[in-house]
């Protein structure tokens, strides 16, 4: 951390332009250059005050700027980091995140929540299509990107159709990993939709409050049976979400 300091150095309290800028300018600099990469960690609003001498106002909004500018974001509880670009996934395609990650040249690890047998409520009973006396398997897992939370997945499972799911081992493969191993899916429906988090979601997911994330629910279906019904919560600045595909396969309506 001492190395990125030092290149505060240049910043100058007799310049005329003002210090929120020259800090902000100086960060931009290093960072277009590739000097400061991809998810590198920018020394902590203290540190600067303490080696400026300036006030921690001036700090934060040079610091806010940034992130507005999509240059940084700052993870609460973490600090500040150089903005990756955003993760992406298909709409189309079922895809384990770890593998996003690894490909990405990041490192996956996940912390499962809770791993239980649950009666849920009906509406969930509704979408995986099954009579609300039976329990269903719920996994709550956070997946990371190095130490970075990227998804929060919420799934409830069909124990008639994955009755070993519950005696897996979630930090070692994904809900994803394991599913796919297990069958193909016949049929797939997914939505999408820009939400706020409530609080617990904020504090697993480190996101400052009014920040808004995405959120992709998915049923995957097997024999006319739904086997699976997640709930995927991305940080919107962390993550995007989209499809290419062949315009001849598909009619305009």
């Amino acid at each position: 951390m001492s190395a990125l300091l030092d290149s505060f150095d240049d910043i100058s309290k007799a310049a005329p332009e003002p210090i929120y800028r020259q800090i902000k300018r100086l960060i931009e600099q290093r960072i277009d250059s590739g000097e400061w990469s991809a998810g590198q960690k920018l020394p902590s609003e203290n540190e600067l005050v303490a080696v400026l001498g300036v006030s921690r106002m001036t700090i934060n909004r040079a610091l806010r700027e940034l992130t507005q500018e999509g240059l940084i974001n700052r993870v609460h509880g973490l600090g500040s980091f150089v903005a990756e670009r955003p993760r992406h996934a298909s709409l189309i395609e079922l895809q384990d995140i770890s593998l996003e990650i690894e490909q990405g040249g990041g490192r996956h690890r996940s912390r499962v929540l809770s791993l239980e047998s649950v009666h849920a409520s009906p509406a969930v009973y509704e979408l995986m299509q099954v009579d609300e006396s039976a329990p269903l398997f719920r996994l709550r897992a956070v997946h990371y990107q190095d130490d970075l939370p990227l998804q929060l997945e919420s799934r409830y499972v069909n124990p008639v159709a994955m009755p070993d799911f519950i005696r897996q081992d979630f930090t070692r493969m994904t809900a994803t990993a394991y599913l796919l191993r297990q069958f193909k899916p016949d049929e797939m429906e997914h939505r999408v939709r820009a939400t706020l988090p409530d609080q617990q979601t904020r504090e697993l997911l480190k996101m400052p409050p009014g920040q808004p994330c995405l959120q992709l629910t998915r049923r995957t279906w097997k024999n006319e049976r739904v086997v699976t019904y997640v709930t995927l919560t991305y940080p919107g600045d962390r993550y995007e979400l989209g499809a290419r595909y062949a315009t001849n396969e598909y009619q305009l309506r």
